[in-house]
């Protein structure tokens, strides 16, 4: 769900209001918030004309580090609301998802619930004096290909006054996830964006010494092909392979190599490591810090110590996570909740007790590299 300007709407008088009594803001830190968002005057300016300042009761300014946060303390109570509904959600600023998942029975019931839900937000926004922005609200129904033959999915879902159709795909925070979460999609943006960047910097090649070179495709290339990669964990060989295309040929412009030429010797020239162990090197570190409590919390929420039955020897390993079952091997075995612990135990001990996180990252880098160009 989007949020038409919803910066702009905020009421100062039910943010100031809810600081203090939902969580606990008080005195001076009060005082400070309120003359803060008081006595803001806008004016708009046409060619040499400029009109009176107009005193803003609504809003908080934009491009600064508080209005992201202040627009999510404003809007918690909907937390409780999609709570009501049983519905999972996740905010980021002003982009709301909900989430829910049933079974081929439930289906209907599912449907429901989400409209339901969808209405009640609505009713909050409205007197909160904020307004859901139907149009561009996004829905879609993840299964796997087999069920959703089973599905009879209706053609839209009424969201307010809009009647928004089901979306084979939807864009979140830049990755593409498709209805049956294969990834296609994202791997085609990826690819699609990186030879855009290949071009580009290969036409300006000659001209570049092999540190500006490398510097442009570190930032314009590898920085797509790290990004969010832990959701390529267990994804089909053949699409990893046109990723590790791509950073093949990323490898062959920096260095001048031709085609013909093994690039293994070259990754490891440049010190990368491959497609595989940069998505192992991902989970990795974010298993570090849901073991560390350095991270998210709904990371670490979903990873558990395992604790053996009994103790045989009391030197056990107490580093290693436990690893729930799927009944899902293509889908289960890439959530982070397995993943997770399938590439962390496969970590030397050592590495997985390391005192802080650089030496973690270094440490993980130097193993990586080793199984990869061994």
């Amino acid at each position: 769900m989007y949020h038409t300007a919803a910066f702009d709407t905020i009421d100062h008088g039910l943010l100031i209001s809810r600081l203090e009594h939902v969580f606990g803001v008080s005195d001076s830190v009060l005082l400070w918030f309120s003359s803060y968002l008081s006595n803001r005057t806008q004016t708009v300016s046409i060619n040499n004309s400029t009109s009176d300042p107009a005193l803003l009761r609504y809003g908080v300014p934009q491009g600064s580090v508080l209005g992201p946060v202040l627009f999510v303390l404003y809007t918690t109570p909907l937390a409780d609301i999609m709570a009501s509904h049983s519905v999972l959600h996740h905010s980021y600023a002003d982009d709301t998802q909900l989430q829910k998942s049933a079974d081929l029975k439930s289906f209907d019931t599912l449907m429901h619930s989400m409209q339901e839900c969808i209405l009640d937000v609505k009713s909050w926004m409205t007197f909160n004096k904020l307004k859901l922005n139907d149009e561009k609200t996004e829905v879609m129904a993840a299964s796997s290909p087999r069920m959703s033959t089973s599905i009879q999915l209706p053609e839209s879902i009424t969201i307010g006054n809009a009647v928004v159709p089901f979306s084979v795909s939807v864009k979140n925070l830049g990755v593409t996830l498709d209805s049956h979460l294969t990834m296609n999609a994202q791997v085609q943006n990826i690819t699609r964006a990186v030879n855009f960047e290949l071009r580009r910097i290969g036409s300006i090649r000659h001209y570049l010494s092999k540190e500006a070179a490398l510097t442009l495709v570190s930032a314009f290339i590898l920085s797509r092909l790290d990004y969010c990669n832990a959701l390529l964990y267990g994804c089909p060989q053949y699409l990893l392979n046109r990723l590790q295309k791509l950073q093949n040929n990323a490898a062959r412009l920096v260095l001048r190599v031709r085609k013909s030429e093994h690039i293994s010797p070259h990754l490891q020239a440049l010190h990368w490591l491959p497609i595989e162990s940069r998505i192992k090197y991902k989970i990795a570190c974010l298993s570090y810090g849901a073991l560390t409590q350095t991270g998210p919390a709904y990371l670490t929420d979903m990873t558990q110590t395992y604790t053996p039955g009994r103790t045989l020897r009391s030197s056990a390993d107490t580093s290693i996570l436990s690893t729930p079952r799927v009944n899902t091997k293509s889908f289960g075995e890439r959530s982070f909740s397995v993943s997770a612990p399938l590439v962390w135990n496969s970590l030397p001990v050592t590495l997985r007790h390391s005192a802080s996180s650089g030496s973690f990252r270094t440490g993980l880098k130097t193993h990586l590299f080793s199984l990869a160009y061994t």
